[in-house]
């Protein structure tokens, strides 16, 4: 790593840490029973929204209600986006007269917004209106995020509980995220973007005249949108030629902050944070990086708050933190490294390469290798889904930390709510291997992890390494699977395994080498998306409830600490064993392969 590397990396950490501090104390507030902060002046507000919809604030569930209101409310809301997007030619605030999207791909972004993933197989400035934008998409924007954030809500309360029979009232918990903690963010980081230069309007598109004419090559497709292929295996181009460009507007800044602050990573335009409509500037970058990784990091010390130990929030922050910055650090050595090739070359002023400069190709310019690596790596560790470089563009050790950064299970900050519960379960796991070690029952803070806990943890950890293989293995094994494939050889295995990684961990980013609006893969990463998601979720709120049902346990002279630095690397080698073991045979035939084949070119 290069000393700019460095420097990039301690700043973003330390103004991480220095926004996600106090963050973490007002979200466990607003949590909390008593009226805190905003609470305290909204309350009849709020107590008049519970009325109009027939909740009663003050009546808590145990977790298969809090589990089935969550369910119902995602399935409503996937018909919600669904209908809209297939009627979206009849409503207004559709300038472009843009038609109805294909039942397979509405089904397929219904599915991919109400998870929090965002999976794009769409162009969004070419597909969506503006009504689309931001009735359908943006609102699940934040109804999916604060879902995420309910449900650790749950998990949390499971430990901070003894003797109880409730883990929270579900729609308290969204009204309370929604309202005072996601509105008020994306409202500062609109305005911060528009300052920035992010567009936030409703003009219609505009054709300009560009000053030379632009030839470019585009992949052919059949009818069924797959590339047509040559003899030899190849995408056919065609040699395309214009004077013209359309430029595409829209209400960008304000789905871009819930986009960001949400882990979501659904972008307006095609191009997500590569576009300058949406990612103008380097500092506009720097505070989409910070978004991104607010909530998770912040969720962290609202973890300790709420169960009565803050050195709790440390321990999973720091092992979080270790593992971010390894694997983040491979991959910024990998893109400034570059191709072994191209220092060959030399210095080519006709190409303006220069030897040892690193890996441009798929980055802006206006970024840089540092600036679009990091962002690469926040966005595939906090389960969001922007991107501001081509992930197919990154050299194969370089695209191998992003794949390897989702399917670490998203925990490595994670999802907001998601990364949490997916690190407290594998904490879980961490004091049940200890336990194991020395023959003790294992215990977390003050909770005995039994029969029942365990197997709701190991059907949370295989759910989503099961559907990643197995979606894969099924998609390079069929005709309508490889038809999507750009690219031959190990890389076109990666980009499929990247592909099915990014739907079953609901992360959303895509490797762009497969073309992924068909039917075979609207329904494919949909299955993974919805399981991916849900079926991970049960497990863990009946978990929440199981623990919440338990007494507290006295602290012994045998009682395990997990707060210290044994605990930290404890996790950090349990987050990592497992996600090496489920996915090293993939990997291997992926990225690994193809790193092996570039470096013996060489």
């Amino acid at each position: 790593m290069t000393s700019d590397a460095l420097l990039l990396l301690g700043a973003f950490l330390l103004v991480l840490l220095l926004l996600s501090w106090p963050l973490g104390a007002y979200i466990a507030g607003i949590l909390g029973k008593d009226a805190y902060g905003p609470r305290k002046w909204l309350g009849r507000v709020e107590n008049g929204l519970y009325r109009l919809a027939g909740v009663d604030p003050e009546q808590e569930s145990g977790w298969k209600r809090y589990a089935l209101d969550l369910l119902v409310f995602s399935v409503v809301g996937v018909l919600f986006v669904y209908l809209i997007q297939r009627v979206q030619g009849a409503l207004p605030l559709n300038s472009q007269a843009m038609g109805a999207v294909s039942p397979d791909s509405a089904f397929n972004t219904a599915i991919s917004f109400v998870t929090n993933t965002n999976w794009q197989g769409y162009g969004g400035e070419s597909t969506m209106s503006y009504l689309t934008q931001m009735v359908a998409l943006t609102v699940q924007n934040f109804f999916s995020a604060a879902l995420g954030i309910a449900v650790v809500a749950a998990l949390i309360r499971g430990f901070a509980r003894h003797g109880s029979a409730v883990v929270g009232n579900f729609w308290v918990d969204l009204t309370r995220i929604t309202v005072y903690v996601l509105l008020p963010l994306s409202l500062i980081l609109s305005l911060v973007f528009v300052g920035q230069g992010v567009i936030q309007n409703l003009t219609p598109y505009r054709d300009v005249t560009t000053v030379q004419s632009t030839v470019y090559q585009q992949a052919r497709l059949d009818k069924a949108g797959a590339p047509v292929k040559d003899a030899s295996g190849k995408p056919v181009l065609d040699t395309m030629t214009s004077r013209t460009q359309t430029l595409a507007l829209g209400p960008v800044a304000s789905q871009e902050a819930i986009k960001m602050v949400g882990t979501n990573g659904g972008g307006f335009f095609n191009a997500n944070s590569a576009h300058p409509f949406e990612n103008p500037t380097p500092l506009s970058n720097f505070v989409q990086m910070l978004a991104i990784f607010l909530i998770p990091a912040a969720l962290c010390f609202t973890f300790g708050h709420m169960v009565g130990d803050r050195r709790q929030g440390w321990a999973v922050l720091g092992a979080m933190t270790v593992i971010f910055v390894c694997v983040a650090s491979i991959g910024f050595w990998a893109e400034q490294r570059g191709i072994p090739q191209l220092d060959r070359l030399g210095v080519d002023q006709h190409l303006g390469l220069l030897q040892g400069g690193g890996n441009m190709e798929g980055k802006e310019t206006r970024f840089g290798i540092n600036d679009s690596m990091l962002f690469a790596a926040v966005t595939t560790a906090a389960s969001c889904g922007a991107v501001n470089v081509m992930h197919d563009s990154l050299t194969p050790l370089g695209g191998l930390v992003p794949t390897f950064m989702m399917q670490l299970g998203e925990v490595v900050f994670g999802g907001v709510g998601s990364g949490l519960y997916g690190m407290l379960i594998f904490a879980i796991l961490a004091v049940f291997i200890a336990g194991l070690m020395v023959g003790r029952t294992p215990e977390y803070l003050g909770k005995k992890i039994e029969v029942f806990e365990m197997k709701m943890t190991a059907l949370t950890i295989l759910v989503t390494p099961t559907l990643v293989l197995v979606l894969t293995a099924i998609a390079a094994m069929s005709a309508a699977g490889r038809a999507g494939i750009a690219n031959p050889g190990a890389h076109g295995f990666t980009e499929l395994l990247y592909t099915f990684s990014s739907a079953a961990n609901n992360n959303g980013s895509a490797f762009a080498g497969v073309s992924a609006n068909t039917p075979f893969f609207n329904i494919m990463t949909a299955i993974a998306m919805w399981f991916g998601r849900y079926f991970m979720i049960i497990p863990i709120l009946a978990i929440a409830g199981s623990l919440a049902a338990k007494k507290r346990l006295q602290v012994t002279s045998g009682t395990l600490p997990t707060h210290g630095p044994l605990f930290v690397v404890l996790l950090i080698g349990t987050v990592v064993l497992v996600g090496a073991l489920n996915y090293v045979p993939a990997l291997a035939l992926g990225p690994v392969v193809e790193h092996l084949q570039m470096v013996l070119a060489h």
